[in-house]
């Protein structure tokens, strides 16, 4: 959904109860752990810590969508579970307007180094795919890294039409999403534990 202004909360948890109704764009879930014809995968790993206490930091910091803190992108509602089924909307300022697009957490990462999730795209949602968010402790080095890997394709005429203008903002959202991770690391403020 496209907007000419910031979308209202009215508006944005209209928008999630509409959506909580609406099947995935894609399938299978699981896309984004493969290649599949007709989708670009794109992936990066940074990383952002190092040993047990930035590993839990980076953990709580995705429970409570940090990567998603970054001031032209949005998640609500804010510290939605990270369990599969929940629903969200991502609310993108770009180019002089707003949108709103619907997500499902379709499944979670959970190992003793390892933890994160990943979401699909619904039928409202201006692309389709899935896109998997994860922190790791490197046993060998004691990195932690945050790897961010997506299927997508577009789904809606302005995000096809827009397709360099699409694919600046995912690259963008990549670099933006890391640094928005290594700050709440940093500030070692996090709420939320469990």
């Amino acid at each position: 959904m496209f907007l000419r202004h910031r979308p209202t909360a009215p508006e944005v948890e209209a928008f999630i109860a509409v959506s909580r109704q609406l099947p995935l764009s894609y399938e299978p879930v699981g896309l984004a752990k493969q290649d599949r014809a007709g989708f670009r995968i794109d992936e990066q790993e940074v990383v952002i810590g190092q040993g047990e206490e930035a590993f839990a930091r980076a953990t709580v910091a995705l429970k409570e969508w940090k990567h998603f803190e970054l001031g032209w992108v949005e998640v609500f509602p804010r510290l939605a579970a990270v369990a599969p089924g929940t629903v969200v909307a991502v609310v993108v300022r770009h180019l002089g307007f707003w949108s709103m697009n619907g997500c499902r957490v379709v499944y979670s990462i959970a190992e003793a180094a390892e933890f994160g999730f990943a979401h699909g795209t619904l039928t409202n949602h201006a692309e389709s795919g899935e896109e998997i968010f994860k922190v790791t402790l490197r046993p060998d080095t004691g990195d932690v890294t945050y790897v961010i890997r997506a299927a997508s394709r577009p789904r809606a005429l302005l995000a096809s039409l827009g397709y360099p203008v699409t694919r600046s903002l995912q690259a963008r959202f990549r670099r933006d999403s890391a640094s928005a991770i290594v700050r709440a690391i940093a500030g070692g403020h996090n709420r939320r534990t469990s």
